[in-house]
């Protein structure tokens, strides 16, 4: 699957990690995301409301369907994070920039879900809709 694909066929995205704090990457690229009509679901223990939206402690706990997980975490998170998204069977798993893990992206990717690693989603929203 493409990125264009990923975006274009994607409703949902819960973003692992997200903040309130408006000076943090996190929220600004969820708040963008959710500017260009994409549903946000704030994942983050220490928060309960982010951008209108009920925060959830982990993934399993969020009760929508979910198409991409959005991860928000030092690398050493990843990998419970890809295993809660392998159990909720979302789509694509996408690591912000800075984020990697290939071990986490390989068991993802052999439960038949889409990796995106060490990009920017909104980067990539912003680049598709330029052409």
């Amino acid at each position: 699957m493409t990125i264009e694909e990923i975006l274009s066929n994607s409703k949902t995205i819960a973003v692992a990690g997200l903040s309130s704090n408006k000076l943090r990457p996190s929220f600004g690229v969820a708040q963008y995301m959710q500017k260009h009509g994409y549903r946000i679901v704030p994942v983050n223990p220490q928060e309960t409301e982010v951008l209108g939206e009920v925060s959830h402690p982990t993934l399993l706990d969020v009760p929508d369907k979910i198409d991409i997980v959005n991860i928000f975490r030092r690398a050493e998170f990843v990998p419970a994070i890809v295993d809660e998204a392998i159990q909720i069977g979302v789509k694509c798993v996408w690591m912000q920039e800075g984020v990697v893990h290939e071990q986490a992206a390989q068991k993802a990717r052999e439960a038949g879900i889409t990796v995106v690693m060490d990009r920017c989603i909104l980067k990539d929203h912003v680049a598709l809709h330029r052409q």
